[in-house]
């Protein structure tokens, strides 16, 4: 079941394709049938690509659909495929490529049998195609369609092209921000890895550093040793040796033994 904006969608399309063929029509090589040449046709061969009157639009559906496939102007429904089929031929084209080959002295059959016969030798044995033109047909097909395009179809494609060159501006923005935060974040980590070059050695108070054994003290080193050695004074002042004592302690023998 088809929704209501499906069925305003379906009939917006049909009234462009009833705008087109009515262009069309409108043409002067499409004002006349394609095969007797009665005038305001009203029906249309789409797979042929040619606009004819009634009567013939009746032999065309005895041919079978395989050969011309025929549609009425206003009251069937039409696709965008059969549009453009009529807009690529029309009458002119179907003229120089089915009758390549007709007799400059022929005149056009008025009678139904004969205009059946004569349709038939068109369309069905191809008595008067020309086989040439069948390399030059793509070509105008191709330049006929750009008149073609509805004015919704050419509305619909500036409007992608816009939506592409936002697209492309928007990307083209944020490969540059992105460029800028790359470029800052590189200078902001090159500045913390970067050490100064200029530091001054570190000043051993304590002298803790100094190699033990062997190694040779720095001159400026020694005189703040000796500031911080509180127990140099006690150390520095030798001790009496053994040697001295015992005179000292004989002596006193003596002195003794005497006032005794």
């Amino acid at each position: 079941m088809t929704t209501r904006s499906e069925r305003e969608k379906a009939q917006k399309l049909n009234e462009q394709h009833q705008a087109i063929l009515s262009k069309l029509l409108r043409e002067d090589h499409n004002k006349h049938c394609a095969d007797c040449e009665a005038k305001g046709p009203r029906w249309a061969s789409w797979n042929l690509g040619v606009f004819m009157c009634i009567r013939c639009a009746g032999i065309h559906r005895n041919l079978g659909v395989h050969i011309s496939r025929v549609k009425s102007v206003n009251l069937d429904q039409w696709t965008p495929e059969q549009i453009q089929s009529m807009v690529d031929m029309s009458n002119a084209r179907a003229r120089q490529l089915y009758e390549a080959h007709l007799p400059e002295s022929f005149r056009r059959p008025q009678t139904d049998q004969a205009v059946e016969v004569f349709i038939r030798d068109k369309y069905e044995r191809k008595k008067y195609f020309d086989k040439e033109a069948l390399t030059t047909a793509p070509q105008k097909s191709s330049e006929a369609a750009a008149p073609s395009t509805s004015p919704s179809s050419q509305a619909d494609r500036s409007r992608q092209e816009k939506e592409r060159d936002k697209k492309k501006e928007e990307k083209k923005k944020e490969k540059e921000a992105d460029k800028g935060e790359r470029l800052n974040n590189t200078k902001q980590s090159e500045c913390r890895a970067s050490p100064k070059k200029s530091t001054e050695p570190a000043v051993d108070l304590l002298g803790l550093d100094a190699p033990g054994g062997g190694g040779k003290s720095s001159g400026g080193a020694a005189p703040i040793s000796d500031e911080l050695d509180i127990f140099g004074p006690m150390v520095s002042n030798p001790l009496p040796s053994a040697n001295n004592t015992q005179p000292a302690q004989g002596g006193m023998g003596l002195s003794e033994r005497e006032q005794w």
